[in-house]
């Protein structure tokens, strides 16, 4: 699991191969990752855009920008946790993504929490270290 804290907001991800959905021999490969978003704060926050950053093993790099996450902009109170699934495809066995979540508070107050980097790897590859 990776973590990142950004002003008492916590950001778990938990990712895993989807085999099922990927077909390596037409070079696709599909992750799924679980998020929980946990507000350790003493405000109430929205969740008003994503942004990730997707880079594959060859290092074609993909940009997300969004509207909330899956279909929903979620508003946490103090001690709330959000749970969702999501996935990403790529054409490459193995790769990285990390982000942020826009968020604001009930006075209006807007900043950015970071969505800790995390590896996307398929079981079983033989990685070789530079």
């Amino acid at each position: 699991m990776y973590r990142a804290v950004t002003r008492d907001i916590e950001v778990r991800v938990e990712p895993f191969y989807l085999e099922d959905q990927s077909d390596p021999e037409d070079g696709r490969y599909v992750w799924g990752y679980r998020i929980v978003i946990s507000n350790h704060s003493d405000e109430t926050v929205k969740l008003m855009q994503r942004y990730w950053h997707i880079t594959d093993e060859n290092g074609q790099v993909d940009e997300v920008r969004g509207p909330g996450v899956v279909g929903e902009q979620p508003r946490l109170g103090p001690g709330d946790t959000y749970e969702y699934s999501s996935g990403c495809p790529l054409d490459t066995p193995s790769g990285m993504m990390f982000g942020h979540y826009e968020m604001v508070t009930d006075s209006g107050r807007q900043f950015d929490v970071a969505i800790p980097a995390f590896s996307l790897d398929r079981p079983g590859l033989a990685r070789v270290l530079n």
